[in-house]
């Protein structure tokens, strides 16, 4: 039978858990899923604490609304790279999209911000499914060469159209109406970190859901041995298309968000760096695990700033450091650490 171990924090928040540990294990894999749906305290308590800067860090909820984004983005990412081992390069292409879908449309149609949000997330989510096709063909160097490719073709795209998109200079004239008619999006920050970390709240209860789900089970097992899983009943590239698809929509709705609370669009969230930068965040935080984009995205934003304004050409290399002390000693992430600290102290 399958030990109940949805009530220790590695299993709730740190340990990622094997579909294929279900081999071997009978027959009960309702109560399996149940007991991985439910909320540990330090869940809710990680939770209450992102309300702290409205009160704590007034000065920086610029930043902290910049924090949300990210996390969404890297939630986002960890779907396919840390659920279903699908390495990408290229992410940022759907962060991209929905950026200058939510930009474009504010701009020339509507500007309600959930509205915008929804074109962002539909026009993500087809650039996903049609690519998807292609992303389900491949792996390992191949697949990491192709999203690389379709991120700087759109990226590339985006440039030439500068018509449209601004080019270079990027979108200007974007306008956000207030959300909900009253909170107007300003300087300060405060209703951009508002908006940013209800709407990082909202997808990660749906994907939380996902995770926990036969699906999500299903994706840790491609990861594993994608060809093996079609003889339990699991279509490996039928899931991938579904995983990237839900992937790149969250990747636009990251983008949108980042759009509308700045009320601009620049080529940079499409660029490589800003893929290489939310892969960055994993491995700090841990793939696969589903804190672990969060966690990433709060050290690497705050640790990019603070190297920034130490050294504002050179911020980079505090980063690279951080990376490879990361790696060197924590190879499956902070949390993984964690995990291992947490587990090594319950056989005590």
């Amino acid at each position: 039978m399958i030990p109940k171990s949805g009530n220790r924090l590695s299993d709730k928040i740190m340990r990622p858990q094997d579909a294929m540990s279900l081999a071997g294990a009978p027959s009960q894999p309702q109560e399996y899923l149940r007991s991985l749906s439910r909320w540990h305290p330090l869940e809710i308590a990680f939770w209450l604490a992102t309300l702290l800067p409205f009160f704590l860090f007034p000065t920086y909820l610029s930043l902290a609304s910049q924090i949300a984004v990210a996390a969404l983005f890297a939630l986002s990412l960890d779907i396919i790279l840390g659920y279903a081992g699908i390495v990408s390069l290229g992410h940022a292409a759907f962060f991209g999209i929905g950026a200058y879908a939510a930009g474009l449309f504010s701009k020339f149609v509507w500007g309600e911000p959930f509205s915008g949000l929804l074109i962002a997330a539909a026009m993500a989510a087809l650039i996903g499914y049609l690519t998807s096709f292609i992303i389900a063909r491949f792996r390992h160097l191949t697949l990491i060469m192709i999203t690389l490719g379709l991120g700087l073709l759109l990226a590339e795209a985006a440039n030439s159209a500068g018509w449209l998109t601004g080019g270079s200079d990027g979108l200007q004239g974007v306008k956000i109406w207030p959300v909900f008619g009253y909170f107007k999006f300003d300087l300060y920050g405060t209703t951009a970190y508002g908006y940013s970390l209800a709407v990082l709240f909202l997808v990660f209860l749906a994907v939380r859901r996902l995770i926990h789900s036969p699906f999500g089970l299903s994706l840790r097992g491609i990861r594993e041995n994608w060809t093996r899983m079609p003889a339990v009943g699991a279509d490996s590239r039928a899931h991938i298309r579904k995983a990237y698809t839900i992937a790149a929509a969250i990747a636009g709705i990251a983008g949108a968000v980042i759009a509308q609370t700045t009320q601009t669009v620049s080529l940079e969230a499409l660029s490589f760096e800003r893929s290489a930068d939310v892969l960055v965040m994993l491995v700090l935080g841990g793939a696969g695990r589903l804190y672990g984009g969060l966690v990433g995205a709060i050290i690497f934003m705050v640790a990019r700033d603070q190297f920034s304004g130490i050294a504002p050409q050179y911020w980079y290399f505090g980063i690279g450091i951080l990376l490879i002390l990361v790696v060197m000693l924590l190879p499956n992430g902070i949390l993984g650490g964690l995990a291992k600290l947490t587990a090594r102290w319950s056989r005590k």
